[in-house]
């Protein structure tokens, strides 16, 4: 089924000036899905009534704006690149996996695994994330508005983390070089995890994160955490640790 689009006619040249709508009333994720990543993609969409739609606006690899109005399933926003994607409303597990550049943002919350093996770019929940954000990351800036659950960051490799809430249990357990930035209190860290100084730099970077994300918070009330570095190499004496 082709994809309506209600607001104005797709320019093929992708006109700034345009924005195409469409309606998941009557059409499919596949057929929107394959619009948006054709050579002839919109530059500004809107999606209609998502209804909890699975592996939405996924693959993208241009700098066009996707504006999803309503809540979404699984994999949204998965292996994006370049694309702004904007989801008002909350995102099912997997949000932006294997994201390697662009922004994807959330009104609401998201569920596990928000931000998996990213690579890039900036990944902006301004509610909560559940389980495992940022498993894997690899370079991606996951900045979420309130909490996370446990096992966040677990093998993080590169990128930033900065939670402007909570974090569960085992924080950073068995972490790379990605550093990750708690305000609120963090119920356990994970194996080789630790609390690290804040210096200016931090606080410079942090400020910036921020201010990007357009989320309103003082760096100062932030805390470092880091990996120890212990767990690079096997070592006997942390074999219980592995």
């Amino acid at each position: 089924m082709a994809p309506s689009v209600t607001e104005t006619a797709i320019n093929p040249v992708n006109d700034t000036t345009e924005t195409a709508t469409f309606d998941l009333h009557t059409t499919t994720v596949r057929a929107v899905n394959e619009t948006l990543q054709s050579a002839s993609a919109p530059q500004a969409s809107v999606i209609t009534a998502p209804q909890g739609a699975h592996a939405l606006a996924c693959g993208l690899d241009k700098d066009i704006d996707v504006t999803i109005d309503g809540h979404v399933g699984y994999y949204c926003a998965g292996m994006n690149q370049q694309a702004t994607v904007t989801i008002n409303g909350n995102a099912g597990v997997g949000l932006a996996e294997n994201m390697m550049s662009g922004r994807v943002h959330v009104t609401g919350d998201a569920s596990q695994s928000a931000g998996a093996t990213a690579h890039g770019g900036l990944l902006v929940i301004e509610g909560n994330a559940a389980a495992r954000c940022g498993i894997s990351m690899k370079g991606v800036d996951i900045v979420v508005g309130g909490n996370i659950g446990h096992m966040s960051a677990f093998m993080g490799q590169a990128g930033r983390l900065v939670v402007c809430g909570d974090a569960g249990e085992a924080l950073g357990d068995s972490l790379y070089e990605a550093k990750i930035y708690v305000r609120g209190t963090v119920a356990s860290l994970g194996a080789d995890c630790i609390k690290k100084q804040m210096h200016d730099e931090h606080l410079a970077e942090l400020a910036d994160l921020l201010a990007t994300a357009g989320i309103d918070a003082d760096p100062t009330d932030f805390t470092r955490y880091g990996s120890a570095r212990q767990l690079y190499n096997f070592h006997v004496d942390n074999a219980s640790s592995y």
